[in-house]
């Protein structure tokens, strides 16, 4: 990866070794699945989300769980067709094979406290599934009780109050641990700086969040933010990380308020997060994007982050970003939609977000300690992560499309080894990591829009500070290039007519990022609201459900969505 001629100046990055910013979580590297993505168990995929390190498997999808029977594996009034190699045991099975911990988002808007606790029976006492962690609900604060009183998420309790929610909430908590109770039981909260969060609606005495918690604090064990930041530009996007740590604080501080001496054993839990609402949606700004914010959620203590989403498609003609195709899909891999007359790559083709997420593998493993870094320039993030064989990793971000940038670094509590280093790096059109010797510890050149993670080994063993403290293999020791895994036959040439995703510069929700609406304002109502099946035709169009846009067998198009989310939330 040869560096452009028009380098920038000098940027002084600075790594800590010897300081803690707690472990890399085991599950953390998380993403989203659907009950309507019927790819999302096969031998190429499972294997994919394994090599990328994925640890965690959230379904069964977005808003799609509040209409979601697990019992029947039906949506809404059931008259909706779903693949049926996609139910509960079938993603039980795709999660074992990529070695990944479940986290089952319950039915809340149409289900019951029963329904839950039935499930967890099935799950744990009946099939030894050891589901551990539930959510309870989707976006629950988006049932229309903010703004105009229609919101985007279902839910058919009479009572839409935060009041109605938390109260229930301890329902569903006692029926699924009187079952299980060793589960832990998540509540949804708005995510701070992001619309409704401080919002009251009439004949509230408090916001969301407050509502919530100082209501159901003892009955939960973790809660549940969504994370899209968006911005206007890719530049905006890319410096969105750095807003994590006060979102984390105020949460902090919520759950301290109301959970008392429980307080630092309720956990943190990313359960969506991409780009929608950018410029950026499959292009690198995306994939820079992704291991900056992971890493960047678990240096400030959340335990998890999903990606929303493992496939999603796209209604959307593609668009350029940088130089770059942006195929406007929020899914890691290629559903292999149309739009606009231009189709993805083949179905199950990497995107360079899959990209970006799978660098982490090169930084860190589950159990590794991260340690402070800081970059004297805000175009240029860092990671660092104190390996267990005594080693460190130094993630570098170059967030400029067009420079160079060449870094110094220094080290406290670590003296790296002379001489070239191992890096592993991905950058621009790039279809593998590449790994390399280039550098030394303490310069490097970093490529226009690249990530690249040194992996340093210590110039002495024996230093006190320098003795490892746990035992693992170190990550991303092989010194040859990644190469991708995805199909190479070509895409077919077909047209979807599908709702547009609009863009957003605001934190909030994805409807929100979708609908365009600033943090304050309810997004607005979509014309995709009560699509009907098209029927019987020899044109193809595209319905989405459980995070994918489905084909119906024999080229029988049916559109299902009924919401806004309907591309993205099922």
């Amino acid at each position: 990866m040869t560096p452009s001629a028009g380098a920038a100046p000098t940027v002084r990055i600075s790594v800590d070794a010897g300081t803690s910013l707690g472990t890399v979580p085991s599950s953390g590297i998380g993403l989203n699945t659907g009950f309507g993505d019927d790819h999302m168990g096969t031998a190429e995929v499972s294997s994919l989300m394994k090599a990328a390190g994925v640890r965690q498997l959230r379904y069964p999808g977005g808003s799609g769980a509040d209409e979601y029977h697990w019992k029947t594996h039906t949506y809404g009034d059931g008259s909706g067709w779903i693949p049926s190699n996609t139910d509960f045991d079938h993603f039980m099975a795709t999660a074992k094979r990529v070695g990944a911990q479940p986290i089952i988002t319950a039915n809340y808007g149409s289900g019951t406290p029963q329904e839950a606790a039935d499930w967890v029976k099935y799950a744990n006492v009946d099939k030894g599934c050891g589901v551990k962690y539930w959510e309870i609900g989707n976006e629950v604060y988006g049932n229309g009780h903010y703004g105009d009183g229609k919101g985007w998420e279902t839910d058919k309790h009479a009572d839409k109050s935060p009041t109605a929610y938390a109260k229930n909430l301890i329902a569903y908590a006692k029926a699924m641990k009187a079952v299980d109770p060793k589960v832990k039981i998540g509540a949804v909260l708005t995510t701070p700086g992001g619309w409704p969060d401080k919002e009251k609606a009439p004949g509230d005495s408090a916001d969301w969040n407050h509502t919530v918690l100082s209501i159901a604090a003892k009955s939960i064990d973790f809660v549940i933010v969504h994370w899209y930041p968006g911005g206007t530009t890719t530049a905006d996007l890319l410096n969105t990380p750095s807003r994590i740590g006060g979102v984390r604080s105020e949460l902090r501080s919520l759950i301290s308020t109301y959970a008392g001496s429980r307080a630092a054993s309720v956990e943190i839990a990313v359960t969506e997060t991409d780009a929608v609402g950018s410029p950026a949606l499959t292009s690198q700004a995306a994939a820079l994007f992704a291991p900056d914010t992971y890493m960047t959620w678990f240096e400030q203590g959340a335990n998890h982050v999903d990606w929303w989403n493992l496939h999603n498609g796209s209604g959307e003609a593609p668009t350029t970003v940088n130089g770059e195709t942006d195929y406007r899909d929020g899914g890691v891999l290629s559903a292999g939609t149309c739009a606009g007359g231009k189709c993805e790559p083949a179905r199950d083709t990497p995107f360079p977000t899959y990209w970006g997420i799978r660098s982490l593998t090169a930084l860190a493993k589950p159990g590794d300690t991260m340690v402070k870094s800081s970059s004297g320039n805000s175009s240029v993030a860092v990671h660092a992560v104190r390996s267990s064989t005594g080693g460190l990793n130094v993630m570098l971000i170059n967030k400029s499309p067009q420079k160079a940038a060449p870094v110094s670094l220094s080290y406290a509590g670590f003296t790296p080894a002379a001489g070239p280093v191992t890096t592993v790096s991905y950058g621009k059109a790039g279809a593998a990591l590449t790994t390399a010797k280039r550098g030394t510890a303490v310069a490097q050149t970093l490529p226009p829009y690249s990530i690249t993670t040194l992996q340093l080994k210590p110039a002495s063993r024996t230093a006190g500070a320098e003795k490892p403290t746990r035992a693992a293999t170190q990550p991303g020791s092989t010194p040859r290039a990644s190469t991708p895994t995805g199909p190479t036959r070509t895409a077919p040439t077909l047209t979807a007519t599908l709702p547009v995703v609009g863009a957003s510069g605001t934190t909030g929700t994805r409807a929100q990022a979708e609908g365009g609406a600033p943090v304050g304002r309810l997004a607005p109502r979509s014309a995709s609201r009560g699509l009907a099946s098209t029927g019987a035709s020899s044109a193809v169009t595209y319905g989405a459900i459980g995070g994918l846009l489905l084909i119906a067998a024999g080229g029988v198009l049916v559109l299902r969505g009924r919401r806004r989310r309907a591309l993205h939330g099922k």
